[in-house]
């Protein structure tokens, strides 16, 4: 029996998962270099970190929108093409402004990747197997994160920070090059999907629509009461998450005296810890929904982690063993990326022939959380409060975030 396709589709986008992390998170651990270099303060690096957001949130919408419309072969490979070079360029910058500026265009290039990503899970997967495949893809975004911060710590000791963007961003253009050689956009137009995996993938799927977006089809994406409480959720799952992923190694060291060789790995252990929680997140989201129904199976999941990690984050900011803090706080990481099995697999049930554009709106909303986090964070710092205040804020946030599930219905489409 031939290897199912749609399974190789879920293997480069694995892959595009990965190099969309190294990019990323690799800047939190360089931090240190490139204030030194450029006169940085922990607040204007705190606006570094939210340039990209800032733009990512912009410009979400438009893309997601543009992959429902063109497909997503042709707008992954511009968008990883983009956000590679930008990389690449951010080991060229030379003053504060100057990486404002490169951090807002490669934030403007990564744009939808998230979203035309969904769009092509909900063309390439029956609905049985979303949660999971959902997971799976986030478990490889968060094994990258889990290993960049280990990994830059060692490079930094022989390669300067500006030669490792290049290096770093030179990965996506090989990713390119093989997805615009060997995906289509649907499996119908893929010579290798036989026929009985082409009919599992479309039972129950609806069909391709020519209907683009129009101020009609957008008041209905606004008035979705599950969308709106979607949004809710994902805002306070990215602050948290973008916390993770920028001050956290600031607040080890400086609130709990990690030294280099421990930062690298406990920095990267709540994206460690995330990579199983996404897989069997995703894992769960299925069988809960199979089990009791899609509507509660993903909001136990979905919910019940969020909530959990919020208690796990503020017990383990209180704790005084710094060991036992930063292993609580990994772990509460690790719960709030239990939910995105669930979270993205109710896109998928909603969004019809516009996930790419649904899927959108949710992660804008994020990307609002994930921009204001890095600068409240430093400013709150800057107003005399410690590192443990931001915190306590991403504490609270995931709980408040988990009674967003109750309004969650992913049984009712917004878009056939």
């Amino acid at each position: 029996m031939a290897f199912p396709v749609r399974y190789k589709v879920l293997g480069l986008a694995v892959l595009l998962a990965g190099v969309t992390y190294l990019d990323r998170i690799c800047i939190a651990m360089a931090a240190p270099s490139i204030s030194k270099d450029l006169g940085l303060s922990d607040v204007q690096m705190g606006y570094v970190f939210s340039a990209f957001t800032l733009a990512y949130a912009i410009f979400e919408i438009p893309t997601g929108a543009w992959g429902d419309k063109s497909g997503t072969r042709s707008v992954l490979t511009r968008i990883v093409v983009w956000w590679s070079a930008f990389t690449c360029l951010t080991g060229a910058v030379f003053s504060y402004p100057s990486l404002l500026v490169t951090r807002f265009l490669f934030g403007m290039g990564e744009a939808g990747a998230w979203p035309n990503v969904a769009r092509t899970f909900s063309r390439w997967f029956p609905i049985s197997e979303r949660g999971t495949v959902q997971g799976i893809f986030f478990m490889g975004a968060h094994l990258a994160g889990g290993v960049t911060p280990y990994l830059v710590q060692k490079m930094l000791a022989y390669v300067h920070w500006r030669h490792m963007f290049v290096l770093f961003g030179s990965i996506g253009f090989l990713w390119c090059a093989v997805w615009y050689w060997w995906f289509r956009d649907e499996p119908s137009q893929h010579p290798e999907v036989t026929p009985e995996e082409l009919a599992l993938i479309e039972k129950g799927r609806p069909p391709q629509s020519g209907r683009h977006l129009d101020w009609n089809l957008w008041k209905r994406i606004l008035s979705s009461g599950t969308v709106l409480a979607l949004c809710g959720m994902y805002f306070t799952q990215s602050y948290g998450f973008m916390f993770y992923i920028t001050w956290l190694p600031k607040y080890l060291k400086s609130e709990r005296g990690f030294d280099a060789g421990a930062l690298g790995l406990l920095a990267g252990l709540p994206l460690t810890l995330s990579v199983f929680a996404d897989l069997f997140g995703g894992l769960s989201a299925d069988w809960a929904s199979r089990r009791y129904g899609l509507r509660k199976g993903r909001a136990m999941v979905g919910g019940g982690s969020l909530f959990l990690a919020g208690v796990f984050v503020v017990v383990g900011t209180r704790m005084e063993d710094p060991l036992t803090s930063a292993i609580l706080i990994a772990i509460g990481g690790g719960l709030s990326a239990f939910l995105l099995g669930a979270a993205w697999g109710t896109i998928l049930d909603i969004g019809g022939n516009h996930t790419g554009v649904v899927g959108a709106a949710m992660n804008t909303a994020g990307q609002v959380g994930a921009f204001i986090c890095p600068i409240l964070a430093s400013h709150l710092v800057q107003w005399g409060y410690s590192w443990h205040a931001p915190l306590y804020v991403t504490g609270v946030l995931y709980m408040l975030g988990a009674l967003c599930w109750f309004k969650i219905d992913p049984t009712r489409r917004v878009f056939d």
